[in-house]
């Protein structure tokens, strides 16, 4: 029994030995890492003359769009155009068979050649009849008769005259001309129809594109500014194609509408661009940039260092000490792959462009400025 209880005991005295033991060797610390600085893209704020502009979405429209309509009535007998063909003001587009016109012009002329030799014998007539009266050979009624003969020959000449007039503008009725410069549509009469004048006789339609309108709309609160930068002079406008806004023409602002269109708060404006190659063509959609003015030296960046938070707009601006700032600004519009900063932002200062989702205030990073190679949006 006793043997037991002293081997329980010297159990006891060595496990308390061991912990004594343990506790003067105690493993060192571990030591902690130090803050690592964050890998992001940066770029230079700069300064540029930048446009303060309106975008909205316009439509092409033809300076003139005419309906060729024949004036007279018959056969078409010839078509001397391809559809979609480039035409000059004067060329002939059509024929109409113009030998019925041809008989009334004869027919007319001849008709004035008879009145006017019989215009010429009353009037002969009258003379010497006038010469007799004086020694009372001839009654002063016969003398009023004659005038009077001689008066309805004049008259019925000067009908005779208008009636070739109008006989000859028939016949020219029948050779249709294009009235502008223009690219002709397609035709809607074929060879050999009968065709008259009325409202649905249109024979083709010509429309010119050089220059071309370009007809679209703003809000009525853009109007003031509008009307106050163009009182300078005419604003410079320019219209891209929907599909590609790289590629576009410059024109200007001619007209500003009269009337606001009080169902939609819109105001209509057309403008006015050079379309010599035609780019542009009639009842094309395209996107419109009116530009109001030039902004001197604004502070600009790449569009992807503004960011959206709690705060409102904010970029990150790398500090000397290589930690970064968040700092509130204002933007302004777009330019391309850049954006205008109006207010919290000074030309010269870095911001950060990629990478600012690891980043809080006061962070370290390591900065790579951004190249022309280095796509930003990446």
């Amino acid at each position: 029994m006793n043997t037991f209880r002293n081997l329980k005991w010297s159990r006891v005295v060595w496990a308390s030995a061991l912990l004594l033991f343990a506790g003067c060797h105690k493993a060192p610390p571990t030591a902690q890492p130090s803050e690592q600085a964050h890998p992001v893209t940066t770029a230079i704020a700069t300064q540029e003359d930048t446009p303060l502009y309106t975008d909205s979405i316009g439509k092409c429209t033809a300076q003139q769009s005419v309906a060729i309509q024949p004036q007279v009535s018959g056969v078409l007998t010839q078509v001397h155009f391809k559809q979609g063909q480039k035409v000059k003001k004067g060329e002939t587009l059509f024929t109409i068979d113009p030998r019925p016109y041809k008989a009334a012009l004869d027919k007319a002329e001849a008709a004035q050649i008879n009145d006017t030799a019989q215009q010429q014998n009353k009037e002969a007539q009258l003379k010497r009849s006038q010469e007799l009266v004086a020694g009372e050979f001839i009654a002063a009624q016969d003398l009023e008769t004659l005038k009077a003969d001689a008066a309805s020959a004049a008259a019925l000449v000067q009908s005779d005259r208008a009636a070739v007039d109008t006989a000859r503008i028939n016949l020219e009725y029948c050779t249709i001309t294009s009235p502008v410069d223009g690219i002709t549509g397609i035709y809607q009469v074929d060879v050999g129809n009968v065709v008259a004048p009325g409202p649905n006789s249109t024979l083709v339609s010509v429309q010119t594109v050089d220059p071309i309108y370009v007809d679209f709309i703003v809000a009525e609160r853009e109007l003031p500014a509008i009307r106050e930068h163009s009182a300078a002079g005419a604003l410079k406008l320019q219209a891209s194609t929907i599909e590609d806004k790289t590629k576009s023409r410059t024109g200007e602002l001619t007209v500003i509408d009269n009337s606001v269109q009080s169902d939609t708060g819109t105001v209509k404006l057309r403008a006015t661009l050079p379309n010599s190659d035609g780019f542009f063509w009639p009842g094309q959609f395209v996107n419109v940039r009116l530009i109001l003015k030039t902004i001197q030296g604004a502070v600009m960046v790449p569009a992807e260092a503004v960011q959206v938070g709690q705060v409102g707009r904010f970029v990150f601006v790398v500090k000397p000490d290589s930690t970064v700032e968040l700092r509130v600004v204002k933007p302004g519009q777009l330019h391309g792959e850049k954006i205008a900063i109006n207010e919290g932002l000074k030309a010269g200062e870095t911001v950060v462009v990629v990478g600012q989702i690891m980043l809080s205030p006061g962070a370290k990073v390591k900065a790579t400025p951004v190249t022309e190679k280095t796509s930003t949006a990446e």
